[in-house]
């Protein structure tokens, strides 16, 4: 039996047509759907057209306000957005265009997020900002799927971390990583697959390890580098959470489990504007300079090119491009389904 494969865009437009016709303004639908789809484009199926049935699931509970007036608060170079539990994808792509015109006019940016939602992969918001010649770190918290080291329960999230740097015949810099060994997405993808995940990604809800993606979810996912893990994910669930009056801990509300409330995470944006520090170009020649170097560098037996955070990602999205996304069969059952509710074929959108 051959593998089904959908051409990029022409899912994008399905995903949109769905949260529009679930009555999702049409330019918030678009930018949930970019933001899925191009999760899947670079690799991060757990961030993909995986979520849209959850997405849309809380939508049709009421539990996303999709027509909510987002609230802003600005103090200089300092701003706080409430994002009045609009979708996460729409409330990241706010607080970018508040961070992107701060840091024009100041030169620095710092934009706190409170009452959002899961807002995809961070390198979203990286790529849109990098071609503005600035630096911009994107962080955010989540609901609690990790124990602080020592403990067994979930305690604390996966909370990712990310960064984008501009360079010039190089691609950007574009780190995105969560404070997990794994992200829990991976972990779900794996049980919808029916397949085992590597030893040392989880334990169960005793704190043994396990390689059952079942058992995991039940569990916790463990930290990466340990108590290193878990210390980077507190100080960004203290600057997400704490800080900007969001949810922290256990009062970021799982959107799987809890259909009471609303998720309430928080995101923080920082930017600086290369061009304080010196000319955009001389920038620009340094970076490609110090990318050529690490390149050069001697390599380990085996290894025929090192590369740098963000280009396997790159040259993913480039093949998914050409070749299209394949798609786990529990999400094509439930895109279709949604399909067939909204009137929509999502055969439509293959190859």
């Amino acid at each position: 039996m051959s593998v089904r494969k959908y051409h990029w865009k022409r899912l994008e437009s399905f995903c949109a047509s769905l949260f529009e016709r679930a009555g999702v303004p049409a330019a918030d639908s678009r930018i949930i759907a970019e933001s899925l789809v191009q999760a899947d484009l670079r690799g991060v199926d757990s961030h993909g057209v995986v979520r849209a049935d959850i997405y849309l699931k809380r939508l049709k509970a009421g539990m996303i306000n999709t027509d909510g007036v987002m609230h802003v608060r600005a103090d200089g170079p300092v701003v706080l957005l409430d994002g009045n539990n609009h979708f996460g994808p729409v409330v990241g792509m706010k607080a970018l265009e508040l961070t992107l015109n701060t840091v024009k006019t100041y030169g620095n940016a710092v934009v706190g997020v409170k009452r959002s939602n899961h807002f995809g992969t961070c390198a979203y918001y990286l790529l849109k900002a990098v071609p503005h010649d600035i630096v911009l770190i994107v962080m955010s918290n989540a609901s609690q799927t990790m124990p602080p080291t020592g403990g067994i329960r979930p305690f604390i999230g996966t909370n990712p971390f990310s960064i984008g740097i501009p360079a010039g015949r190089h691609l950007p810099f574009i780190l995105d990583m969560a404070t997990s060994v794994v992200a829990r997405g991976k972990i779900i993808v794996a049980a919808q697959k029916g397949v085992s995940i590597p030893p040392g990604w989880a334990i169960d809800k005793y704190g043994n390890p396990t390689t059952d993606p079942h058992a995991a979810l039940e569990g916790s996912v463990l930290p990466v580098g340990g108590a290193k893990g878990y210390g980077i994910s507190m100080f960004i669930d203290i600057l997400c959470g704490v800080l900007t009056g969001a949810g922290f801990g256990r009062y970021v509300n799982n959107m799987y489990e809890n259909w009471r409330e609303p998720q309430n995470v928080g995101h923080f944006f920082i930017a600086f504007d290369i061009s304080r520090f010196m000319p955009v170009e001389q920038f620009k020649e340094r970076m490609d300079r110090y990318i050529d170097e690490i390149k050069m560098e001697p390599k380990a037996p085996g290894i025929e090119e090192i590369l740098i955070p963000g280009e396997l990602e790159h040259r993913c999205a480039q093949e998914r491009m050409r070749k299209g996304i394949e798609l786990p069969p529990a999400v094509e059952r439930e895109l279709d389904e949604w399909g067939k509710q909204y009137r929509l074929d999502l055969s439509q959108a293959l190859l």
